[in-house]
C-alpha cells in the first residue's frame, strides 16, 4: 500500500533522524496526523527556531543564542582551565554536575581517518589560536573513550604540550566505548576529579 504523499514526505523527514527506521517513522507520521494543529505548529516553529536562532560561540564553539556564549562571558569562570569536549551535548552533561568552573572548547567531532576527518575538519585550529592568546594553564581532554576519541586526545596532547600548558585527560571512571552524555553525574564528577596528565 502506498502512503498519501504528505505522510510519505513526513516519514522521509523523520527517517533523516538518527535511529529512525521506516516503522518508527510511520508511527511518528501517523501520530503527527492526530496531533492538534497548534501542537504541530509549535513543533514546526521549534524546528525552525533551532536552525535560525542558534549559532556557535566564536570563542568555544558551543551552541548558543548569544555570541559569545553565557559560559565564555561569565566573569566568575576559571579562565586558566579549558575542558575540551567532542560535542555541545557533552558540555551540557558536564555542566549538569555543577562542579567544573572553568571554560570549554567544543571540537564538533573527532579525528577519524576512516571517515576522512582530519584536524582541519574539526574545531582544532581555533583551540590552538585560543591557547596562544588566552591565559590557559591547563587543558583537560574530555573526548569519549573510543578509538577516535583517544586518537584525538593523543593528537591534541602532542600539539599542546610543547607550549608549556599542562594537558590532562579525564580519568577512566567512564567505561570504555561509552559517551559522556549518557554517564551519570557521579561518574562524570569522579572522572573530572581523577583526571591525569597525558
Amino acid at each position: 500500500m502506498h502512503y498519501p504523499e504528505p505522510i510519505s514526505k513526513l516519514m522521509d523527514s523523520y527517517m533523516k533522524l538518527p535511529g529512525i527506521g521506516e516503522k518508527t517513522a510511520s508511527r511518528l507520521a501517523f501520530y503527527t496526523v492526530n496531533m492538534r494543529e497548534e501542537d504541530v505548529t509549535d513543533f514546526a516553529k521549534s524546528l525552525i527556531s533551532v536552525k535560525r536562532d542558534l549559532t556557535h560561540c566564536s570563542n568555544c564553539g558551543n551552541i548558543t543564542e548569544n555570541n559569545p556564549c553565557d559560559i565564555c562571558r561569565d566573569p566568575n569562570r576559571d579562565r586558566s582551565v579549558i575542558l575540551v569536549v567532542e560535542q555541545p551535548k557533552d558540555l551540557i552533561a558536564l555542566e549538569k554536575v555543577q562542579e567544573y568552573k572553568g571554560l570549554y572548547h567544543v571540537l564538533h567531532g573527532v579525528l577519524s581517518p576512516v571517515e576522512g576527518t582530519g584536524p582541519e575538519d574539526i574545531n582544532i585550529p581555533s583551540l590552538i589560536k585560543r591557547l596562544q592568546s588566552d591565559e590557559a594553564q591547563e587543558v583537560i581532554l574530555a573526548t569519549n573513550a573510543t578509538a577516535e576519541g583517544e586518537a584525538t586526545a593523543m593528537y591534541l596532547s602532542r600539539l599542546i604540550k610543547p607550549s608549556g600548558i599542562k594537558v590532562t585527560r579525564l580519568a577512566h571512571g567512564l567505561s570504555v566505548g561509552s559517551d559522556i552524555e549518557y554517564a551519570d553525574e557521579v561518574t562524570l564528577l569522579k572522572a573530572v576529579e581523577g583526571r591525569r596528565e597525558v
